[in-house]
């Protein structure tokens, strides 16, 4: 059977991922719907551009920028060889989503190289926080700002947390987070762009964390992550993992990038703590965190 061409056009519009081809540029000559809902990019906004002009600008899980010499779909203009790999994208709202990434060589019917393609799915946990959000929102216990679940919830999660531990000793350990300097930005922005961060950086920790975890909003520009089944040495990686991913998210106000950083305390839960007493241990780390500098984790 033999697929006409506006037909094909039609499939490849319309696909659930996110595909875009570029010319040897990189220049974006190609953008689809899934791109676009993937994203929050449009077409319109995107084609006739490079994706590092502060559209996808990707980065690995250390937070290097692979638009500087590590790009995959460079490396396959030049080499022609199929590539695969796991990659966090820009979305408009700010924010990093885990995405996993397929570039294949664009040739021309002389078997020519005229550009690349990339295919990318969407691997990150929104799908499942938005049905998250949904039964928060009927409880009364969401934050409406940042949509995470508030204190008051966060609170009765933690009591879950330790109750499991005490019957099938199930481990767990919590990450305090807090936006560095952030008087003095929404001083410098103003609090519209303050809340846009706060958004931005609200789902990062979410895109980017694992189903069974929860993030919420303590208070003010406080986080904290309940982090379940899971050892110190892991919870280090996965703390600084957000750092860095925070850390190369960002907002385009008056065409200039924005960004934040965040300090985080991290700790694990001990059989004889109490809610105060493992909030007050990490709270006292995130601020060991201030004192040595900022952006950092420190582990207690």
């Amino acid at each position: 059977m033999q697929i006409e061409n506006d037909a094909f056009a039609r499939i490849i519009e319309n696909l659930h991922d996110g595909l875009y081809f570029v010319d040897t540029d990189r220049v974006i000559t190609y953008w689809n719907k899934g791109a676009e809902r993937i994203t929050g990019f449009s077409s319109v906004e995107v084609v006739g551009r490079r994706c590092s002009d502060n559209i996808l600008t990707h980065v690995d899980s250390e937070g290097n920028c692979l638009c500087l010499g590590r790009c995959p779909l460079m490396a396959t203009i030049a080499d022609g060889q199929d590539r695969e790999s796991e990659v966090y994208l820009h979305h408009k709202g700010g924010h990093r989503i885990t995405v996993f990434v397929r570039v294949s060589a664009l040739k021309d019917s002389l078997g020519n190289t005229i550009g690349g393609i990339e295919l990318f799915t969407d691997i990150s946990s929104i799908l499942l926080n938005n049905a998250r959000v949904q039964e928060l929102e009927k409880l009364a216990l969401l934050d409406n700002l940042t949509q995470l679940a508030n204190r008051h919830y966060l609170e009765r999660e933690l009591l879950a947390r330790f109750e499991e531990m005490k019957r099938v000793k199930v481990p767990f350990g919590i990450l305090f987070i807090d936006i560095d300097y952030f008087k003095n930005f929404n001083d410098v922005y103003g609090h519209d762009v303050g809340d846009q961060v706060l958004k931005f950086v609200a789902t990062t920790f979410v895109t980017n964390s694992r189903p069974f975890d929860l993030y919420g909003r303590w208070g003010g520009e406080e986080f904290i992550g309940i982090i379940r089944n899971i050892e110190p040495e892991e919870l280090v990686l996965l703390g600084n993992r957000v750092r860095v991913l925070v850390e190369q998210s960002y907002i385009v106000h008056t065409e200039k990038k924005v960004s934040v950083n965040v300090s985080l305390g991290a700790t694990m839960a001990a059989e004889n703590d109490t809610i105060d007493s493992l909030t007050k241990r990490a709270d006292t780390l995130l601020y060991e965190s201030k004192r040595l500098g900022r952006n950092r984790l420190t582990f207690g």
